[in-house]
């Protein structure tokens, strides 16, 4: 088994933390807003769970403290593994998508804009 397949599947919200960081090293209200423009604020991640989040990500080694700070901000960086790990559950979710089309399911097509 590869080493990324034990830690799937992913929570929403740590994949969203981990795809965040995939694009360079953040502190964590940078991270919320990424995710909550990312995701048309679908997705409202609290300091509480934030923190919870990358607490664990941090443990389990697929993130890590940069050991730059400011006054008030903690930077954090995706790992190796926590890369190994995204891209793993990257492929599941589209192996997700691929059975879900095969058997008919498709997104709902946009409404119509509505002229006044």
């Amino acid at each position: 088994m590869h080493e990324a397949q034990r830690f799937l599947p992913l929570s929403p919200h740590q994949f969203h933390i981990l795809l965040t960081l995939a694009g360079g090293e953040r502190h964590g209200y940078a991270l919320i807003q990424e995710i909550g423009r990312r995701t048309d604020g679908a997705m409202r991640l609290g300091t509480g769970t934030l923190y919870t989040a990358i607490a664990r990500l941090a443990e389990l080694g697929l993130i890590g403290d940069t050991g730059r700070a400011d006054e008030r901000r903690r930077f954090y960086r995706l790992l190796p593994l926590g890369r190994d790990v995204l891209q793993a559950e990257t492929a599941r979710l589209e192996a997700l998508v691929r059975y879900a089309h095969a058997s008919g399911i498709r997104p709902p097509a946009p409404a119509a804009s509505r002229r006044s």
